[in-house]
């Protein structure tokens, strides 16, 4: 059954995140767009997660995202919710409010329709920022709503995991 094999994908990914987290003693973040909190379910589905992971924000709205992580509205505006520029300073805005020392980002457009500026559904930028180094990769996903969701949760805890083991 192929969610099945998604399912244990997800979690064997936050299991190992949780993993390589806990022998650098770093603490986890999570800020989540598009996902809408489905990579902190992930990893706090984990059991022993809490020694590692503090908490997260399911940043849905522009507003949310300006409220609750401090990402500048002419930033929104200029570069719009879904770009790299976004998620950089979501992951920015996730480390510095909860005192992390590695978040995990997701932003983007799961359907069924595209946002106001156009941005294709699928479009999906995940990053991971620590205190020394950030990255971001742009997906274009293809598929139902909920199976691009799905895809931008594994490929966050996918990237997430390549951070913290260094690679």
């Amino acid at each position: 059954m192929r969610s099945a094999g998604v399912a244990v994908k997800i979690a064997t990914l936050a299991s190992q995140l949780l993993g390589a987290a806990g022998k650098r003693r770093w603490r986890i973040g999570t800020a989540e767009s598009v996902t809408g909190g489905m990579v902190g379910a992930a990893v706090t589905s984990v059991p022993g997660a809490s020694a590692w992971y503090v908490g997260g924000f399911i940043v849905y709205t522009n507003t949310a995202k300006a409220d609750m992580l401090g990402i500048s509205e002419r930033l929104l505006a200029t570069h719009g919710a879904v770009s790299a520029e976004a998620a950089r300073a979501m992951a920015d805005g996730c480390r510095k409010r909860l005192g992390v020392q590695i978040v995990v980002v997701t932003t983007g457009i799961a359907g069924p329709a595209s946002d106001e500026s156009g941005t294709p559904v699928g479009t999906v930028f995940v990053a991971c920022a620590t205190d020394d180094d950030s990255t971001t990769e742009q997906l274009m996903l293809h598929g139902s709503r909920a199976h691009i969701r799905v895809q931008a949760t594994r490929a966050a805890l996918a990237l997430a995991v390549r951070m913290v083991q260094g690679g």
